[in-house]
């Protein structure tokens, strides 16, 4: 749907006293039909911020905004946070700039503040690998941070109470109220009902940018990834996987750290699919876009193991989406048979867990005031403006950053065009595929995070619009929160 016809299915209301507002909501009718539903009295709830999805970037988002003093409500459709840093990835990427590949650069930790708090908590109770340094093709990325995905939500949602966010999981976003250029408040529903959520300000970090396709926002749909769903495996043994890709000549991945309580052990292993050359096995790898490069914190499972699939449509299609669910998920059941067949170890291998849902890398993308280009990320270019700097490109080594530096990703690439008070981030911004291999990443998401929730908060306790935030304001409470900012 595009942004014409997502506004023609707007309804206009009167919640609220004594304001014009406009509730935006999407709708499809292919039957030429509708019904118009009844007039409702929506309770109203008031917080000084709203986050829109509890995902990688959400998280951290609302962390940072509570952390300001901001009164402040997060709303998630699942029932727990953590999005694709649980359910779509292979490990956290990254927190380092790529120094290993250039051996006159210094090793810098370029993403710290909340994101690192979560890594340090997730160390406490045995769920992650820690920074593993990568031994085997480390002009990829320099460090391994593998996860383990439950206990990442569990760490996530605790954090979220402590910091004193109001979290409302089980709740869908359907739709936002508009006063102008303005976001008044969003409409949410639930299994105690609908209510509307106002607030000063809001962070879109729903993967999807449903919130901000709701306002009116301008976007576009490029369908330009394969969406995916990962499957955890059990009853397998990872120093057997990796001897496998040793023994067909294999030039993967390797890291080394922490893996059930003990230091030094395989974390993460495997090859490019494109380079599989076991006779069988390389067809029907292929055939169901299985990758085998794979993470783990524990000795007997594989965390990820990602079965690909491109859509004809963007994965905004609700329909097409379904039949993608089902392709998938026979998918995900081939891998393991693959896995039981080929790879020593893994004979009685068995599926032990899946993403609720496909995931994706892009759905909409949202048109900010500042579009980060290919040369931003290529050149490390830095901005008067930056709430973050970031240094891991997918695509390396054919895509790297200059001399093994960072780039900045500036302020203004989170605030959405033409609207005041809502910013987007994560996999929402960036139009160039090659640039948006680098800003899509988990822990850039998690960095975008802190910037949104930091100038969110700053701007509904001060009354302000998102464009009249003194960024020297925003600089010193980044830093404050443990933000890296290269002078």
């Amino acid at each position: 749907m595009n942004r014409r016809e997502f506004a023609k299915s707007a309804l206009l209301t009167g919640i609220g006293a004594g304001v014009a507002t406009e509730v935006r909501a999407a709708g499809s009718n292919p039957g030429g039909e509708f019904y118009r539903e009844p007039e409702k009295r929506l309770p109203v709830r008031k917080f000084d911020v709203v986050v829109a999805g509890a995902g990688t970037g959400g998280v951290v988002a609302a962390i940072a905004a509570a952390r300001q003093g901001a009164k402040t409500a997060i709303v998630e459709v699942k029932g727990y946070p953590g999005g694709t840093a649980t359910e779509g990835g292979t490990a956290l990427h990254s927190f380092y700039n790529l120094w290993k590949a250039f051996p006159e650069v210094k090793k810098t930790q370029v993403v710290r503040g909340i994101p690192q708090e979560i890594i340090d908590r997730l160390m406490k109770v045995g769920g992650c690998s820690g920074h593993a340094e990568m031994l085997e093709r480390y002009n990829y990325d320099s460090v391994c941070t593998a996860i383990d995905t439950e206990l990442y939500k569990l760490v996530t949602f605790e954090m979220l109470v402590e910091a004193g966010v109001q979290v409302f999981v089980n709740t869908l976003l359907a739709g936002a109220i508009m006063d102008g250029s303005r976001v008044r408040g969003v409409i949410v529903e639930s299994r105690s009902g609908r209510e509307a959520f106002y607030a000063k300000s809001f962070v879109d970090c729903t993967a999807y940018g449903d919130l901000a396709a709701y306002a009116g926002a301008k976007y576009t749909e490029p369908n330009d990834y394969s969406v995916c769903n990962s499957v955890g495996i059990g009853n397998v043994d990872i120093d057997k996987y990796y001897e496998f890709f040793q023994a067909n000549k294999l030039s993967g991945q390797l890291a080394r750290g922490m893996r059930s309580g003990r230091a030094d052990q395989i974390v993460r292993a495997g090859a490019d699919t494109s380079a599989i050359n076991v006779p069988g096995l390389a067809e029907a790898a292929k055939a169901i876009g299985i990758s085998f490069i794979t993470t783990t914190v524990h000795d007997n499972y594989l965390m990820f193991i990602k079965c690909n699939l491109k859509l004809p449509v963007s994965p905004t299609s609700r329909d097409e989406v379904a039949k993608a669910e089902l392709e998938i998920r026979k998918r995900m059941a081939k891998a393991v048979e693959l896995f039981r067949q080929y790879v020593p170890g893994c004979e009685k291998a068995f599926m032990a867990r899946t993403s609720p849902k496909l995931c994706i890398r892009r759905g909409r993308l949202i048109e900010c005031d500042y579009d980060i280009s290919l040369a931003d990320v290529l050149e490390g270019r830095h901005f008067d403006d930056e709430i973050m700097v970031y240094g891991f490109h997918e695509s390396a080594p054919r895509l790297q950053i200059k001399n093994g530096g960072t780039y900045g990703i500036p302020y203004r690439a989170l605030c959405v065009k033409g609207i005041e008070n809502l910013y987007a981030c994560g996999m929402m911004i960036t139009s160039n595929r090659d640039a948006h291999m680098s800003t899509r990443n988990t822990v850039c998401c998690m960095g975008q995070g802190q910037g949104a929730g930091t100038a969110a908060a700053l701007c509904a306790v001060q009354n302000l619009g998102a464009r009249d935030l003194q960024h020297a304001a925003l600089r010193e409470a980044l830093t404050k929160g443990g933000v890296y900012l290269e002078s």
